[in-house]
């Protein structure tokens, strides 16, 4: 989507709001219409095709419930639900602006507005339309939050709908699932995104260190104290903390982390100074909510606490769909790396792959890739061109509940296309039916 290309409505009830966002916004889009009465907003939806919708969120007591601009937002989110929307508020309407995020907008202005914010978010709303529904932004090492799947577009949702706000979010997942991902995506799409991102994997701290790394020192604090030293808290001050692997801490160290959390604010060890922190906080863990609930292991209240919205990262064997849209990104990524290719993908090549559980999830799946445009002689990667370690290789993980016969068949097809290398005319052979009834079964269950 280009800029010079893009479609605008605005809707005010004011002339002047309306001639001036007209003029502002006159040399970065296409067309601009403008609208007075959002009465008629059905018919002008309906007849065109709007880009972008600017929304005013009062029109002087229109519709008596005090949310005039929710109540439009809803409006126009039945009729066009793909349409971005920002809400034009006032200041002492903040409060009601980011309730409008979640039932949908994409984003507020705050008047008296500055001219550069409002250019800068209708340009991130339209340039991003294009890959809407595909990725979020978020980059970690050159990797992106990728896929088509419903399971992570619920994840994107999500992400849209939370990211705005403060709300402290627990990300769960299995790992390489890209919590890590996740967790920056929030942040730069939130309005902390000009802070730090301050990451750190609290489980890997000893207790000895659990303090000094998280709320700093003072010179003299220890042995090895040998100048002040900022902790991970104060150096996120303004923008996003993400502590990784929050569930492998010990009960003290949640003790600890809780009464900073209840408190807003620090003392560095060897010090008397209490320092404000204004952080947001994001934590992350691979185990099961059911083992967090665990209050011999977990403290109830610091749950309470991190865990204001959860996120669900889906294991990659649950989005199938998305396998090969990862494969070609890291295709590219690999081969601009190594300066191999440009690669074409064998049919047989893609069949392996959907045949592999994948234990490792997306980042097993980046190794692989990573390995095959090493390894490869060729232009054409082809099923022999994958190889999965001894590592990954571990057997999924099974639910013994469900027996259900589709399941069983899904799994039994998987298998055996794994133990053919990706061969659809062994495979099928094997399984004793034909190439075009795997072929079927194949597009039934989305392998």
């Amino acid at each position: 989507m280009q800029l010079k290309q893009a479609n605008i409505l605005i809707i005010d009830d004011d002339q002047d709001v309306l001639t001036a966002l007209r003029l502002l916004l006159k040399p970065v889009v296409a067309e601009i219409v403008v609208e007075k009465q959002p009465s008629n907003l059905v018919s002008l939806l309906s007849r065109n095709d709007f880009d972008l919708v600017i929304l005013d969120m009062n029109f002087n007591g229109l519709i008596n419930t005090g949310n005039e601009g929710i109540f439009w937002l809803k409006k126009i989110k039945d009729i066009t639900p793909t349409t971005d929307v920002i809400l034009i508020t006032a200041y002492g309407d903040i409060n009601l602006a980011i309730r409008s995020l979640k039932e949908g907008a994409s984003d507020f202005i705050v008047k008296p507005w500055q001219n550069q914010k409002v250019i800068d978010s209708v340009k991130d709303l339209i340039l991003n339309r294009k890959s809407k529904g595909k990725e979020i932004k978020a980059s970690v090492d050159g990797s992106k939050l990728i896929g088509e799947s419903d399971d992570i577009k619920e994840v994107f949702h999500k992400i849209h709908k939370v990211a705005p706000t403060d709300a402290n979010i627990l990300i769960l997942g299995e790992n390489g699932t890209g919590k890590d991902l996740a967790a920056k995506a929030i942040h730069e799409n939130s309005n902390r995104k000009n802070k730090p991102f301050v990451k750190v994997d609290v489980g890997a701290l000893t207790s000895s260190l659990f303090e000094s790394e998280l709320f700093g020192y003072k010179k003299g604090a220890f042995t090895d104290a040998r100048e002040n030293r900022k902790g991970r808290f104060e150096a996120a001050q303004g923008g996003t903390l993400f502590l990784d692997e929050i569930g492998n801490i010990s009960l003290a160290q949640q003790a600890r982390l809780l009464t900073v959390l209840q408190n807003r604010h620090i003392t560095p060890l060897g010090s008397n100074e209490v320092i404000p922190v204004d952080i947001r906080l994001i934590c992350a863990t691979n185990l099961e909510i059911s083992e967090l609930s665990n209050e011999a292991k977990f403290r109830k209240d610091l749950i309470y606490r991190i865990n204001t919205v959860d996120l669900v990262m889906p294991p990659l064997r649950d989005r199938p769909t998305d396998i090969t849209l990862l494969a070609k990104h890291f295709l590219e990524i690999y081969s601009e790396k190594y300066t191999k290719g440009p690669f074409k993908l064998d049919p047989e090549f893609i069949g392996k792959l959907k045949s592999h559980p994948f234990p490792g999830n997306v980042r097993e799946l980046q190794f692989v890739i990573e390995r095959a445009v090493i390894m490869a002689e060729g232009k054409l990667l082809t099923a022999k061109d994958l190889s999965f370690s001894s590592l990954e290789t571990k057997l999924e993980k099974t639910n013994l509940e469900d027996t259900r016969l589709e399941t069983v068949e899904k799994n039994t097809i998987l298998k055996v296309i794994d133990k053919n290398k990706g061969n659809i005319s062994r495979s099928a052979k094997e399984l004793g039916i034909t190439r075009a009834a795997l072929y079927r079964r194949l597009e039934k269950y989305d392998l």
